[in-house]
C-alpha cells in the first residue's frame, strides 16, 4: 500500500499519479510499437521509455505493466492453432484484480524503482541510491507466487546515482526469466551506453494541442487555450499542468506585452514584472519566469531562423516576434543572447543574488538587444 504521508517523487503536483491515469493520449504509436513486439512472441527484457518530460512516459510504463501482469502469458505472441487472439490495445478493465491492486499499491508482482526516504532527515533522497537497488535484488530474488511475470518500472532512470545505475546495469545483464524492466528516461543520453544498449527504445513525441486538451481534461486540469499550453509547454502534460497552477499563460502573456513597445521599454511595468519574483516566498514565481523569458528569446531566435512559430503563445506575439527577428541574422543573436542570459540568471540565483534584480536584468539585456537590432 502507498503511504499518503509520503511525498511521491514521481508524482507531478496538481496532477494524478500516473498509476491512476488509465489512458494515454498521442502516444499510440509507441503502444503499437509495444504490441507489435508483444505478439511476436519476442518480449524484450528491457524496454527505454524516452521523450521530454511529461509526455506520458510514466504513463505508458503503468499502462505496460498493467497488461502485462493482467494478460495470461499464453494470449498473444504469434501462437496458433486455438490460442487466444493476439491483444490489439493495452486497455485493462478497472476492475480487473490486476488494475485494483495496481491503483491500490499493493500489486506483489510489480517492484517501482525511484526515490527513498532519507532515514535521517526524513526527506526525499536527490537520487536513487543502490540500496534501493538492492531492495529490487532481494524483490527478483524471490520467485512469482504464481509463476507469472513480474515488472519492474524504473521512475526516472535519469536520478540513478553511479552505483545504483552499476548495480541496475548486472539486473539487465541477467535478467531473471519473466521479468520485465521498464525505465522511463527524460534524457537517455546521460545514462550509462550500456544500460541503453540492453534496452529496446519506445520514444514517445510532443503531444499537439488537442491531445494535450485531452490529457489535460483526463488530469482534472482545463485550460483556457490548449494551442498557447502546447506553445508553452513543449507538448508536455506535467508542465502545463504546472503553468496552468502558477499562472503560466497570463505570465508570458505579459512579457509579451511588455516587450511589444521594446526598445522604448515600459520600465515601470518591467520592474513590477521583476519585483514579482523578489523574496524566497517567490521562488516558484521566479523559477516561472526565468523558463518563460528563456522560451521567449529562444522562440525570437527560431522566428528569425524558421519564421514565427505556430500557434502563437499569447495574442499578438507573431507580430512581435517577426518585428524584433525579421531574419536569419537577427535570429543568430538571439540565439547567441538565449545561450548566455539564462545560465547568467541562474548562476546569479546560485550565488543568492537577488532574483528581481537579476530578472530585471535580464529583461534590461533583451530591451538593449532589440534596440540594437532595430538600430541596424
Amino acid at each position: 500500500m502507498t503511504d499518503p504521508d509520503i511525498p511521491e517523487p514521481d508524482k507531478v503536483e496538481g496532477a494524478p499519479h500516473p498509476r491512476e491515469t488509465a489512458q494515454i493520449h498521442g502516444q499510440g504509436a509507441a503502444e503499437r510499437a509495444f504490441l507489435d513486439v508483444y505478439n511476436s512472441g519476442r518480449l524484450h527484457h528491457g524496454w527505454l521509455l524516452t521523450g521530454p518530460r511529461g509526455v506520458g512516459k510514466a504513463t505508458l510504463a503503468w499502462r505496460i505493466a498493467r497488461f502485462l501482469l493482467a494478460t495470461p502469458q499464453e494470449s498473444g505472441g504469434g501462437l496458433f492453432g486455438d490460442a487466444p487472439a493476439a491483444p490489439e490495445t493495452l486497455d485493462i478493465a478497472p476492475d480487473h484484480p490486476v488494475a485494483r491492486r495496481l491503483l491500490a499499491g499493493s500489486e506483489g508482482r510489480l517492484f517501482l524503482l525511484r526515490r527513498g526516504l532519507d532515514d535521517k532527515t526524513k526527506q526525499l533522497k536527490t537520487v536513487i541510491t543502490v540500496e534501493e537497488v538492492r531492495k529490487l535484488k532481494s524483490f527478483l530474488s524471490l520467485s512469482a507466487a504464481d509463476g507469472g511475470r513480474r515488472v519492474v518500472i524504473v521512475d526516472p532512470a535519469d536520478e540513478l546515482n553511479t552505483s545504483a545505475a552499476n548495480a541496475l546495469l548486472k539486473l539487465l545483464e541477467e535478467p531473471p526469466a519473466g521479468v520485465t524492466i521498464l525505465l522511463v528516461a527524460h534524457q537517455p543520453s546521460g545514462l550509462l551506453p550500456t544500460i541503453r544498449s540492453r534496452c529496446r527504445e519506445l520514444r514517445l513525441a510532443p503531444l499537439a494541442p488537442d491531445d494535450l486538451a485531452a490529457a489535460l481534461s483526463a488530469a482534472g486540469a482545463e485550460a483556457a487555450s490548449a494551442e498557447a499550453l502546447a506553445a508553452l509547454s513543449g507538448g508536455s502534460v506535467g508542465e502545463a499542468v504546472r503553468l496552468i497552477n502558477l499562472g503560466g499563460i497570463e505570465a508570458y502573456a505579459a512579457i509579451v506585452d511588455l516587450f511589444g513597445a521594446s526598445p522604448r521599454l515600459d520600465r515601470i511595468a518591467a520592474a513590477r514584472l521583476a519585483d514579482s519574483a523578489g523574496g524566497r516566498a517567490a521562488e516558484a514565481r521566479f523559477d516561472l519566469l526565468l523558463t518563460l523569458m528563456d522560451l521567449f528569446i529562444a522562440r525570437l531566435a527560431r522566428s528569425g531562423i524558421d519564421g514565427p512559430p505556430l500557434p502563437e503563445a499569447a495574442t499578438g506575439e507573431a507580430a512581435l516576434l517577426a518585428r524584433a527577428s525579421p531574419d536569419a541574422a537577427a535570429g543568430r543573436v538571439w540565439a547567441d543572447l538565449h545561450q548566455s542570459l539564462g545560465a547568467r540568471a541562474r548562476h546569479g540565483k546560485a550565488v543568492n543574488l537577488d532574483p528581481g534584480a537579476l530578472l530585471l536584468d535580464m529583461i534590461l539585456k533583451i530591451d538593449e538587444t532589440a534596440g540594437r537590432l532595430a538600430a541596424r
